[in-house]
């Protein structure tokens, strides 16, 4: 599966964690690939002295799960198979299925890179195809700003590294990471096949569980 570049390694990294970022620590266990949300204890400090408070732990995690869900139940494009989803000492999981490849910024042949890409489109223009009247995420969990148009399905962060390629085939095995998915408008659905981030969503607020199996 996609092994996310972390920004700065954590020193706290246990045995099976190969990845960690200032919100994420990754693992993978057999045939299972695990993300959770950093405890508050292993919140990274700056060189500055500043904490870095991760925002939305749990709720990304939970939008990233209907996200999958629902590519599966209206698309033929790949994901990984969800396995479960919960809360455990403060920490936030969501466990799904290994994809074996790489990652396609790791293509190092640019023809290789075009053939991915040409299928890439064709998934993106699926995505396109899914409309709704309503913004935010699959679940209902996101409600962003109102724009007053419509609305198609997006990933919201569609980039390379997120794209799983078999290296011999350079088929698409799998697209991962849809923490950000959800209906915005068309044209985030951009050539470098990625939504834009930078428009802050906010989110209901939702009680806090100590350990809380997710639907799936």
């Amino acid at each position: 599966m996609s092994n996310p570049k972390p920004r700065e390694p954590h020193p706290a990294r246990e045995d099976g964690c190969f990845a960690v970022t200032p919100e994420r620590k990754y693992y993978i266990r057999g045939n299972a690939f695990i993300k959770r949300s950093l405890r508050p204890k292993e919140f990274i400090t700056n060189w500055k002295g500043k904490t870095h408070v991760p925002r939305l732990r749990k709720e990304l995690l939970m939008n990233e799960a209907a996200a999958l869900r629902f590519i599966r139940q209206h698309t033929d494009i790949p994901v990984p198979d969800i396995y479960c989803g919960f809360e455990d000492d403060d920490a936030s999981y969501l466990i799904s299925q290994n994809i074996d490849g790489v990652n396609m910024s790791d293509l190092k042949d640019e023809t290789q890179k075009a053939a991915a890409h040409v299928e890439l489109e064709k998934h993106l223009a699926k995505l396109k195809g899914i409309k709704s009247k309503r913004l935010g995420g699959p679940s209902g969990i996101v409600i962003p700003p109102y724009h007053g148009e419509d609305y198609v399905f997006c990933h919201g962060d569609c980039s390379q590294h997120n794209v799983i390629v078999d290296p011999e085939t350079l088929r698409i095995k799998a697209i991962v990471d849809w923490e950000y998915a959800g209906f915005f408008q068309a044209w985030r659905l951009s050539f470098h096949f990625t939504c834009a981030r930078h428009h802050r969503l906010r989110w209901a607020r939702r009680r806090t569980i100590r350990w809380s199996c997710w639907n799936f």
